[in-house]
């Protein structure tokens, strides 16, 4: 299968481009800096020049792709409503090309939110993108689905390595400019979990899988305490560790205070009994416990 890949150069992609290209795949990855094309050819990849703003070159690229992965995700969180907005934008290009045709398009969510008191699964409906605005890639991808497009969903926890650990490598930024590694309240609020590894192969499976309208969960953990994230952090970085009160969250933590306390526990029994897909790879846990401290 020929796949197109945004956000190749990223650090899910890059584990998503080794993934298909070791399954026999041929990929081709969409690359804005000469380092990252450089970086996507000396996988093995072809290289796909330009950036999200580029109408013609991503319609080209899928128009002659057998499947899309669509990964590429600004993460500015100074202009996070913008972004959301850009991503739709970009799902309803695809869209466009792709009607009608069969071939696959695998978007990409997140897990933060979620149904009070309990993991959410995969049936659950994304909320509204006027309550959280990422849920706009979710509502593109519905639109899509009923204009006969054969779109599937991978919603992402916090991925991580010993490099980065999605929402938590901010949480050390934070840990490392205050001095202290802190958690909201009692620090049980929990947060899924899944090694880059994992979440690769798992991008496989749905691309292959194909199934229009799916919506998958990239969780190996259901959820992570982030009392016990601060403390392995604080114990890293050699760092104290504290609690900092929710009506003091947003000036410790800043926009990261609108994640930190909140309770985001994800299942993914029906995505591993789908897919057949089974995590291996080490807990967050243990990859922060092994940090490596000049990437953190």
């Amino acid at each position: 299968m020929r796949v197109f890949v945004t956000g190749a150069t990223g650090f899910i992609g890059m584990a998503v481009l080794r993934e298909l290209l070791g399954a026999g795949h041929e990929v081709v990855g969409l690359a804005r800096s000469a380092d990252g094309a450089a970086a996507v050819a000396a996988l093995g990849a072809e290289v796909r020049r330009g950036d999200l703003e580029d109408v013609a070159g991503l319609e080209a690229a899928a128009a002659q792709a057998d499947g899309v992965i669509h990964l590429a995700f600004n993460h500015d969180f100074s202009r996070y409503l913008q972004n959301c907005a850009d991503d739709r934008r970009v799902i309803e290009l695809f869209g466009r090309v792709l009607a009608g045709s069969g071939r696959p398009l695998l978007v990409t969510s997140g897990l933060l939110g979620g149904a009070p008191g309990r993991a959410t699964v995969e049936s659950d409906p994304a909320p509204s993108s006027a309550l959280s605005p990422r849920a706009a890639s979710e509502e593109a991808a519905a639109d899509a689905t009923r204009a006969g497009v054969n779109v599937g969903v991978v919603r992402l926890p916090q991925v991580h390595d010993t490099r980065r650990q999605g929402l938590v490598t901010y949480a050390i930024e934070v840990a490392r400019a205050k001095g202290v590694c802190a958690y909201v309240g009692d620090g049980a609020n929990r947060w899924a979990a899944a090694h880059v590894l994992d979440v690769a192969r798992l991008y496989r499976l749905a691309l292959e899988a194909a199934e229009p309208g799916a919506c998958y969960h990239a969780v190996g953990e259901e959820g992570v305490a982030m009392r016990d994230i601060a403390e392995t952090i604080g114990r890293r970085l050699d760092l104290p560790v504290a609690s900092v009160a929710p009506e003091a969250a947003e000036g410790h933590f800043g926009w990261l205070a609108a994640f930190a306390g909140r309770d985001s526990p994800a299942s993914s029994a029906w995505t591993r009994e789908r897919l057949d897909w089974r995590p291996t790879g080490r807990g967050l846990l243990a990859d922060l416990a092994a940090l490596e401290l000049t990437h953190a």
